[in-house]
């Protein structure tokens, strides 16, 4: 399911709605992109930089925790960079579950909805290990540095999809049958 775009020409009941409604959107799409995929590109890369889908969706899964979650309220989690090897390139483990990771990604939504919706856009987030000794933002520039990073992969994501055959920008999959994945370097 995908959400329809949060225009600005609908009305909000604040900023923090307009910002975890443009979250909510941008991580709905990742997910209807991703299933559009048949199941052999999920795990395949069709970029230089190597990363595949379920990698990205990873990828975003803890950046949302590690911002908001550690970072932001300070609280602990398990593996804060577990999305990445300490060479900063993605990983997913072998014979991880699609559905499973996609699942993880939606209810680390609610977890971000639950956050902004317990705090003020103004408020300064908790000290700790999350920003290297530097000053917490506010909970309004993690949202918006979240947006950003949710469309900028997004776009990523459209490339990989229509390279696949499976649909292009924000239209659904085709009927034709998406050709087979590159042979993986």
């Amino acid at each position: 399911m995908t959400l329809p775009f949060p225009s600005p020409l609908l009305p909000r009941a604040s900023r923090t709605d307009v910002l975890t409604g443009y979250l909510d959107f941008f991580r709905t799409t990742v997910v209807a992109k991703v299933r559009s995929l048949p199941a052999d590109h999920r795990h395949v890369s069709r970029l230089p930089s190597g990363w595949t889908p379920l990698e990205l969706v990873q990828h975003l899964e803890h950046v949302e925790r590690r911002w908001l979650v550690w970072g932001f309220e300070g609280r602990p989690v398990d593996e804060p960079w577990g999305d990445a090897d300490g060479d900063g390139v993605w990983r997913v483990a072998p014979g991880t579950d699609a559905g499973a990771l996609l699942e993880r990604l939606e209810a680390q939504g609610g977890v971000t909805r639950a956050v902004a919706a317990a705090h003020a856009l103004d408020e300064v987030g908790a000290p700790g290990p999350r920003w290297d000794g530097g000053a917490p933002p506010t909970l309004e520039r993690v949202l918006l540095h979240l947006v950003q990073e949710y469309a900028r992969h997004l776009g990523h994501l459209d490339v990989v999809v229509e390279l696949a055959g499976a649909g292009t920008g924000e239209e659904g999959p085709p009927d034709a049958a998406a050709p087979p994945p590159p042979a993986t370097p």
